[in-house]
């Protein structure tokens, strides 16, 4: 396999220096196809390079983004089917949600108590310094309304489990971490869609209501249904047959919605209506998921590559629908979001010690305010059908946040392991 890899290395070495010639000699015919093949072949490659494994899921972030440039219309529609279609994008993105719920515990929230301080200050931070750093960020670049929106929303959004990723390796606090990401995940239907309103409210129409009901059905409702299955895993037979007994009533709601109910989802009422249909179709799935799980535990680790391949599609479809925009105001973006994302760790670290806290959970927090979500970024950006301006940010600044979160983490490991070697060398 190893063996394999290094071939690729090679092959997207040679078929970098082929791109860079057609690139030269206008040859489009050329430096189309060679760049995907550079890029696939280098995300496969760097499994060779130990150091680098750590970067291919960047790698094939980078990859999509190369086949939306290269190839916009094959990733806008497949024959009859849009691919940027709302209830499309739903579906996926609460698939990326609920493979990333397999990963999380209700025993994540039991930490509160004990980690109740830096929680405050992780949120206060995340939910502060990202979106007025967005928002000040679309003043000094003047970028266009709703590309500009987006850099708001995606510093709007919570973290992702990609922070938790990144405290581990870094050895800092992660249990901090963990509980920071669960308890943002958890507000951001309120927080996300407020923030929007106010930062974002005079670059393009932000319905709060409509945005709130959004975010639970992207984030809430599959991050539930895969906690439900979390709950069931050590659940008594009493409290198994209580959850079972809700699925069946969650069925018949659901039947009774589609052959019963006409729902207006403009009204109030409908969109109530409509949201309690999602909540049981949660409690469905966790009971539909967990049973599968009982009999192929593996299953939960190929969540994530199923969470990694959503992010993927949103990557490639949201480059080929802003391909015009990215060619534009492309390196403009990827300054914001190096400065976005920088700003993040910088104030993050620094407030967290201001407020007290040690070194490493203030490690922590850092990675809490500088990482977002921007899977969800994409799913909100997608549900208001503008994947294509308002979803531009997201598709620029994951890539970035993976690859400074990797660097990040490593260089906060090996000055941790400096400082407990001094320590110790200190008490012997």
């Amino acid at each position: 396999m190893k063996q394999g890899n290094k071939i690729l290395l090679l092959v997207a070495g040679i078929s970098a220096m082929i791109v860079l010639i057609a690139v030269v000699l206008n040859k489009s015919s050329l430096y189309q196809p060679f760049s995907i093949l550079t890029a696939v072949s280098l995300a496969i490659g760097l499994g060779a390079v130990e150091s680098l494994k750590g970067y291919r899921y960047t790698a094939w972030i980078i990859a999509a983004v190369v086949a939306g440039m290269m190839y916009p219309q094959a990733f806008t529609k497949w024959g009859d089917v849009n691919l940027r279609d709302k209830t499309l994008i739903l579906v996926i993105i609460q698939l990326v949600m609920f493979g990333m719920g397999t990963h999380m515990s209700l025993k994540d929230f039991s930490g509160m108590a004990s980690t109740g301080k830096g929680v405050l200050i992780g949120l206060f931070c995340h939910f502060s310094i990202m979106p007025l750093m967005g928002l000040l960020l679309t003043k000094v670049f003047h970028f266009e309304p709703e590309i500009a929106a987006g850099i708001i929303l995606i510093g709007s959004c919570s973290s992702g489990l990609a922070s938790n990723v990144m405290v581990y390796l870094a050895r800092a606090n992660l249990v901090l971490s963990v509980i920071v990401t669960a308890m943002a995940t958890m507000i951001a239907p309120l927080l996300t869609p407020l923030l929007m309103k106010l930062l974002a409210g005079t670059l393009i129409e932000v319905k709060f209501m409509d945005m709130m009901i959004d975010i639970v059905k992207i984030v809430l409702v599959p991050i539930g249904a895969a906690l439900l299955h979390d709950y069931l895993k050590t659940a008594n037979p009493n409290k198994r047959k209580i959850v079972f007994t809700a699925g069946l009533i969650s069925i018949a709601w659901i039947a009774m919605l589609v052959l019963v109910f006409t729902v207006n989802t403009s009204l109030p009422s409908g969109q109530s209506l409509t949201l309690s249909g999602f909540f049981a179709g949660a409690v469905i799935a966790g009971i539909l998921y967990h049973l599968i799980w009982q009999q192929f535990p593996k299953i939960d680790k190929i969540m994530p590559l199923i969470s990694m391949f959503g992010i993927i599609y949103f990557t490639t479809v949201t480059t080929a629908a802003g391909r015009e925009n990215l060619l534009k105001v492309g390196f403009l973006l990827f300054i914001a979001s190096v400065i976005h994302n920088a700003a993040g760790y910088f104030f993050g670290y620094w407030l967290s010690r201001f407020f007290g806290m040690d070194k490493n959970s203030s490690r922590t927090i850092a990675f809490e305010v500088g990482l977002q979500n921007g899977g969800m970024a994409s799913g909100i950006a997608g549900s208001m059908g503008k994947l294509g301006t308002v979803g531009l940010a997201a598709a620029v600044f994951s890539p970035w946040m993976n690859i400074s979160g990797s660097i990040l983490a490593n260089y906060w490991r090996r000055k941790s392991e400096k400082e407990e070697k001094n320590v110790s060398n200190k008490t012997t």
